[in-house]
């Protein structure tokens, strides 16, 4: 029994599932955002444009069924905004360090405080005395 739950014990903490774990907490609160953004922010601008006070008032009828287009579009707008953040704050600058990584070429250092510089040519004075 002491050996299955070593065996247990070892797979949680192993670091993907760690990892997997972050990634699905971190990904539901991300969600939130990105829905609240879409909801409070750009549907009512975009449907002001169209003259719809929102997307889920778009719809049709066929025969007894309604065709809710605006809830689709609502999906389709939180997908694409979804993307391009995970692209271009995820996955641009990680592939960009990669590619760094690859040429030996170090990211790009920070400036140095000026309180820094300072005590570092203090420092240098001091020596040559």
């Amino acid at each position: 029994m002491a050996g299955i739950l070593k065996e247990f014990r070892d797979f949680v903490l192993r670091g993907n599932v760690l990892d997997l774990a972050i990634a699905v907490v971190i990904g539901a609160a991300f969600t939130t955002v990105v829905n609240s953004m879409v909801a409070n922010i750009l549907t009512p601008f975009i449907a002001a444009i169209v003259g719809q006070p929102s997307f889920a008032s778009i719809n049709f009828d066929v025969g007894d069924a309604t065709i809710e287009i605006g809830l689709f579009l609502e999906a389709v707008v939180n997908f694409v905004i979804v993307a391009a953040v995970i692209f271009f704050f995820i996955i641009k600058p990680v592939n960009l360090l990669m590619e760094r990584r690859k040429r030996g070429e170090a990211p790009a250092d920070l400036p140095t405080p000026e309180e820094i510089q300072l005590l570092r040519e203090i420092r240098d004075l001091l020596k040559t005395r």
